[in-house]
């Protein structure tokens, strides 16, 4: 019997975090949520979303300007308590982490208002882990007699190195599309230019065969309409 609980607590574990898309993330929902999402915001908009946390969970949350103006924007994080813990700055990307969380819905808000003209497309990613959960595997689990100690002292490094590797995953899947959109920009720049310089030189070439014929065009009446000998 302790041995298939301890297993169960290992699979429930191996099921923290499945991805299923490049932009998007399914918990456990008794361990926590985590989801990475793409969003587009208008010239002079500001955007806010909120997220409910249990308490006692990890709080870890990250942007980044993909596209847009000068690939900067606002972003602010709202604590339940109403105290921003991270109050608004104008860059490029941004992160907050919490260790353990009182509980309560987080206000996410990504600020464009400060550009007149150009709308933004910003990546945002949100992860929470619930680790009481754990805890009471760990008590059902002493109190049938099962020795644990050295089992959760693992699934505690094994946490910490998941939290960590799925933090540099994110931050690596967000500044690989920043290096899309740059270079697509550039591209989409080159051509446009390529594909104008290409049309102001084929007319120029048109003009210039039109003037060079008409320099050289000679009539072949005279001003009174009468036949050029």
């Amino acid at each position: 019997m302790g041995t298939e609980r301890l297993l169960a607590a290992v699979l429930m574990f191996t099921c923290v975090a499945i991805e299923i898309s490049a932009d998007s993330y399914v918990s456990e929902p008794s361990l926590g949520v985590s989801f990475e999402f793409k969003l587009h915001v208008d010239a002079g908009k500001e955007e806010c979303f909120y997220q409910n946390v249990e308490a006692g969970s990890s709080v870890y949350v990250a942007y980044q300007v993909l596209r847009g103006g000068d690939g900067q924007a606002g972003f602010a994080v709202r604590h339940p308590n109403g105290n921003h813990v991270l109050p608004y700055q104008w860059r490029p990307s941004a992160e907050y982490e919490e260790t353990t969380s009182t509980g309560g819905f987080y206000e996410l808000c990504i600020d464009n208002s400060m550009s007149h003209f150009a709308a933004k497309l910003i990546s945002l990613y949100f992860n929470s882990f619930k680790r009481d959960k754990w805890e009471s595997y760990v008590q059902e689990l002493e109190s049938l007699g099962v020795t644990v100690s050295n089992f959760t002292e693992t699934l505690q490094k094994v946490d910490g190195q998941v939290g960590e590797m799925l933090k540099y995953q994110d931050q690596n899947r967000r500044h690989l599309s920043r290096d899309w959109y740059i270079v697509d920009g550039n591209n989409r720049y080159v051509q446009y230019w390529s594909l104008a310089q290409c049309i102001v030189i084929v007319a120029t070439s048109a003009l210039q065969v039109y003037f060079v014929r008409k320099l050289f065009q000679v009539k072949n009446v005279t001003p009174t309409m009468k036949p050029r000998a």
